[in-house]
């Protein structure tokens, strides 16, 4: 069965990826071995471009060659949302007796991913580019656009959740009833990229620290 895959970077990022080995991960891969009886017509990756911190002034280079060693792949298209960054006076969670209760925080959203991921995959299932779609994401903002893509286009859609299994979206599975699947740590670590990949540009290669 023809199948578009449609990847939330920083859902799955914060749900498997951060603090593991597995970073380098390599999405048709991934799709591959969660989909074996399907045909992967393309995979549709969201994300936004971090900034360097003070406490990490390399992370936006690592996540830099990532995505060049993504789009090196014709089946993978990078959609690429921002971040807003805010300054919010916000309640402590544990005020002290006397003095301030709140503080003047920082506030930084990735604005975009969620609300790409849904027009494509709404505007994809219109155009008929594929006969099923799955969703990586614990999202539930994506509960209706699935919903409709579901019963109202008759397009099957399989979520599969990269969070734990005790962090799964009710919301998201409710409105799928094709599959509703966990990403185990066993899968990540065999489906890595190369450790060097080749693009137009030359080698890219893994990160050290990765």
């Amino acid at each position: 069965m023809i199948t578009n895959v449609y990847v939330d970077g920083f859902n799955l990022y914060y749900g498997c990826l951060k603090g593991t080995p597995y970073k380098w991960l390599d999405l048709e891969a991934l799709a591959v071995r969660l989909l074996p009886h399907n045909r992967i017509n393309r995979i549709r990756y969201y994300t936004a471009c971090i900034a360097p911190r003070e406490e990490d002034p390399a992370q936006h280079l690592r996540q830099e060659l990532y995505l060049r060693a993504l789009a090196a792949n014709p089946v993978v298209s990078i959609h690429l949302g921002r971040f807003q960054v805010t300054t919010a006076r916000m309640r402590l969670a544990r005020p002290p007796v006397t003095g301030p209760k709140t503080a003047e925080v920082l506030k930084v959203e990735e604005k975009g991913s969620d609300v790409n991921l849904a027009t494509h995959l709404l505007a994809d299932a219109f155009r008929k580019d594929c006969r099923a779609a799955v969703v990586i994401s614990n999202d539930a903002d994506l509960a209706e656009p699935v919903r409709l893509v579901c019963h109202e286009l008759r397009l099957p859609v399989g979520i599969v959740n990269p969070h734990r299994v005790h962090r799964r979206s009710v919301s998201l599975e409710r409105v799928s009833p094709t599959f509703f699947r966990q990403i185990r740590p066993s899968v990540l670590k065999a489906c890595q990229l190369p450790e060097k990949v080749m693009d137009g540009q030359g080698a890219i290669c893994r990160p050290e620290s990765w």
